[in-house]
């Protein structure tokens, strides 16, 4: 992506461009990206500018404090800190691999608890079940029933999350087979520490078939499931996602796998990651009310928003977990009318820039042709992500501890400075 021209504001030095800002600081472009996010450097985007610009005499401040510290670039700081080894999930060419498995195809022939083990041990386990435990079940399920009726989905599996660990005398052990038994357990608490839609299911049923009852009041029939199990295959994992990177944060200072993965929760609520699939559901039920997405799409970018559900920064070209969970619901004849509002949604907004449809915008379909809340998304999105949370978790387990401690750059006034009066 190109920048645009730099920002000449009145009575003020132009601002740099991304490039002019890289080339100052004698960096990668995507380097100067990471000192934004590490909060080391302010930017900006000028009204009508996708590219952003950033203050010159910030930008050399920071090369000054670079040669300072001894000629560390970021690219080289930035690869220590922000790169992390792993054998779980690759990323390339708009298709993703689960231990070197084409994560689509994996997903097309194994259920979500069949998946989730591959993830976390690398063999296969036909005909994998997660049992329902009946002790951690019933404290989560005490703790949520008694939060307020407003509380989110990742308000309740993070409550469910926090009682389940209290009720596990040895959930400080932290070696493979013990996480493992955590994971197993964890995962059909969370599902059923929801409070059911209008009836409970079977605890002895797939996880795909117990989440169903918690979200949606329709009958259950097998192409919608199969739907929903591969959503679930789908999400189980996607690299460093910001919650992902949370869960490493948490198992690199040994956090037990059930704090680990209430950093994972607590990150999801975010309309840039788990509750973007909420965003394109509200969205899809807007085009359905007025029978257009024209005066939808044009209303979010009124206000200034992007369009949920379309792009995603790691595929160029179309999310392959979109276009697998797009197959599916042309097969079912209630996703008819949503599937119509999201291909509405994509030609309406891609007239000028070619745009594809991501999982949320998928997501979204299935949760709308459903029957099922908003939040059904994040809630399902949660669920799956768990097992890759816990994936993480072990592959952190056997790292050195504490390494993904990062050292700040500082850039306060100069000490030593007198007692503040």
């Amino acid at each position: 992506m190109r920048d645009q021209e730099p920002d000449h504001t009145a009575g003020s030095e132009r601002r740099l461009t991304t490039r002019e800002a890289a080339d100052l600081l004698g960096v990668k472009p995507e380097t100067v990206y990471a000192y934004v996010s590490r909060g080391q450097l302010g930017s900006r985007r000028a009204p009508g500018s996708r590219g952003s610009t950033f203050d010159a005499d910030e930008v050399r401040a920071l090369a000054r404090r670079n040669r300072r510290d001894g000629g560390t670039s970021a690219a080289s700081a930035a690869g220590q800190e922000l790169t992390v080894r792993t054998r779980l999930t690759l990323i390339e060419s708009d298709r993703f691999y689960y231990r070197g498995v084409d994560a689509v195809e994996l997903a097309a022939r194994h259920t979500y608890e069949e998946v989730a083990e591959w993830l976390w041990t690398g063999q296969p386990r036909p005909g994998a079940a997660f049992p329902v435990p009946e002790s951690s079940v019933a404290v989560a399920r005490r703790a949520v029933d008694a939060l307020p009726e407003h509380a989110g989905p990742a308000d309740r599996l993070r409550v469910a999350a926090i009682a389940a660990a209290v009720t596990d005398p040895l959930r400080f052990d932290l070696t493979e087979d013990a996480v493992l038994g955590t994971a197993r357990a964890l995962i059909p608490t969370l599902v059923a520490a929801l409070p059911p839609v209008l009836r409970d299911g079977d605890d002895q049923d797939p996880i795909a078939r117990r989440l169903w009852t918690r979200l949606s009041g329709q009958d259950a029939d097998e192409p919608t499931l199969r739907a929903l199990d591969t959503a679930l295959c789908l999400l189980v994992d996607h690299d460093l996602a910001a919650s992902t990177l949370a869960v490493r944060v948490a198992a690199s200072a040994r956090a037990h796998a059930y704090a680990a993965v209430s950093a994972g929760l607590g990150v999801i609520e975010g309309p840039l990651h788990g509750a973007a699939g909420g965003l394109a559901h509200r969205m899809l039920l807007e085009v359905l009310d007025l029978g257009s997405a024209a005066p939808v799409v044009a209303e979010e970018l009124r206000a200034g928003r992007r369009i949920p559900g379309l792009g995603h920064r790691l595929y160029p070209g179309e999310d392959p977990r979109a276009r697998a969970l797009f197959a599916l619901l042309e097969d079912i004849p209630r996703a008819a009318p949503a599937l119509a509002a999201a291909r509405d949604v994509q030609a309406t907004a891609a007239r000028h820039t070619p745009l594809h449809a991501n999982v949320d915008l998928a997501l979204a379909v299935l949760t709308v042709s459903s029957g099922m809340a908003p939040t059904a998304a994040e809630t399902i999105f949660a669920v799956a992500r768990t097992a890759g949370w816990i994936a993480h978790a072990l592959e952190e387990y056997g790292e050195r501890p504490l390494r993904m401690r990062p050292s700040g750059l500082y850039s306060g006034p100069k000490p030593p400075r007198p007692l503040p009066e």
